[in-house]
């Protein structure tokens, strides 16, 4: 368990364990059978949402928990120690929350924020393009102004809960360079909008990674977010504050499994008249693995409690979402060494984990991308810092209602 030294208390906790309890209660019983069918998990993530969980940043105004950045770690990172795939649904939907939460009107706020809190809709974000992919200022999907609408023509890929979303944030072009993105949200039911293909990822089986569809889509002007223009905003500013932390959360869960239950399988498991964890080379591997979780673990609740705090921090977001991602995958490297032959075998679960971890590196950046980021931010050349322009909202939507809410 996380305590003060990871900056949570006893509220921070109180969820873990509610989470916790779902998790081996109601997920862990139908990994089996989201692992068969390999089909996109509807109910499941609805019962994520009912349970408010989606909406753990959204203020209390708009009937959303308040509890802040620290508090949504905790609710993927639990779910994703159980399920990868359940806790990339809780991550994929919050960007959702987030494009509305920074951009939204205060009508968009009232009509969507309440809805995203007590689960009646699920939200996406959708940027990826197929010919584009993460070159963001290389899309070329189009939304035109006709009139009182806009008419939205494009294919959007790699959108997170692609396939059970309510409503989709998408950035499209509507004029000429940086400044010629906008975002607009698009009900699921709106005319000359459909899904495309699902996806086939070999990992993270019930969380859909799929595609969607706009051909001649008309949607209200009123829907689009924020000036027109400013779509480039809402994507990075999504991916940095929400996309990067949240996919470190998932990291954790997966790493905690992994050190969890190779630790389990050596104390369990005799080789040379002991158990294998009392063998100086697996006693050394278990040790870097703990090693790696400890460090992976604070860099992930530290970028987070300053996000919480209005802090700039772009650049420990950014590391956090690094460090868990590589250091996951080197756990489960070594776990697959330990663990030997059984490591492929489905009922020890290591190959499940390493899949899963593996579908989280790309997303918001892949490594490479946060080391790019983060020489920038050495040299001084680092752009706009998203977590310091956005600072009030990040800071007014989660530590300010933390007191109250956080008492027992």
């Amino acid at each position: 368990m996380l305590g003060q030294d990871y900056f949570t208390d006893e509220r921070h906790e109180q969820l873990r364990a509610e989470v916790r309890e779902f998790a081996e209660k109601e997920v862990r019983p139908q990994i089996a059978r989201m692992e068969a069918e390999r089909t996109v998990e509807h109910e499941l993530a609805r019962e994520i949402a009912r349970r408010g969980w989606i909406g753990v940043t959204i203020p209390r105004v708009y009937g959303g928990m308040g509890l802040g950045h620290l508090a949504k770690t905790v609710i993927i990172e639990e779910l994703s120690r159980v399920s990868g795939a359940m806790g990339a649904i809780a991550q994929a939907s919050q960007l959702g929350v987030a494009k509305v939460i920074h951009f939204g009107s205060e009508q968009q706020r009232r009509q969507w924020l309440p809805q995203f809190a007590d689960g009646r809709a699920l939200p996406t974000i959708a940027v990826t393009e197929p010919e584009s992919g993460g070159h963001v200022l290389g899309m070329a999907g189009t939304a035109r102004k006709r009139g009182r609408d806009y008419v939205l023509n494009g294919r959007k890929w790699f959108v997170g809960n692609s396939h059970i979303g309510d409503v989709h944030g998408v950035v499209l072009r509507t004029g000429k360079g940086s400044r010629g993105l906008s975002a607009f949200l698009v009900p699921s039911d709106a005319p000359g909008f459909r899904l495309g293909d699902p996806g086939s990822q070999s990992g993270l089986h019930g969380f859909s990674f799929g595609e969607l569809v706009f051909e001649n889509c008309r949607i209200p002007a009123a829907n689009r977010l924020g000036e027109e223009g400013t779509g480039l905003d809402v994507a990075y500013s999504s991916s940095i504050l929400y996309g990067r932390p949240n996919l470190a959360a998932v990291a954790l869960g997966i790493h905690r499994a992994i050190v969890e239950d190779t630790v389990a399988f050596a104390e369990d498991r005799s080789l040379y008249g002991k158990p294998l964890a009392e063998l100086p080379n697996i006693s050394l591997k278990i040790g870097e693995m703990q090693s790696r979780l400890m460090t992976a673990r604070l860099a992930a609740y530290h970028a987070a409690h300053l996000l919480d705090l209005g802090r700039p921090c772009d650049a420990e977001l950014m590391n956090s979402k690094l460090v868990n991602t590589e250091y996951a995958l080197d756990s489960a490297r070594n776990a697959m060494e330990i663990h030997a032959a059984r490591g492929l075998q489905a009922d020890f679960r290591i190959e499940r984990y390493l899949r899963d971890a593996t579908h989280i590196y790309p997303p918001a950046g892949t490594s490479d991308v946060q080391r790019l980021r983060l020489g920038q931010v050495a040299s001084g050349s680092y752009g706009v810092q998203w977590s310091e322009k956005l600072a009030e909202l990040a800071k007014v939507h989660s530590t300010a209602w933390a007191p109250q809410a956080l008492a027992v």
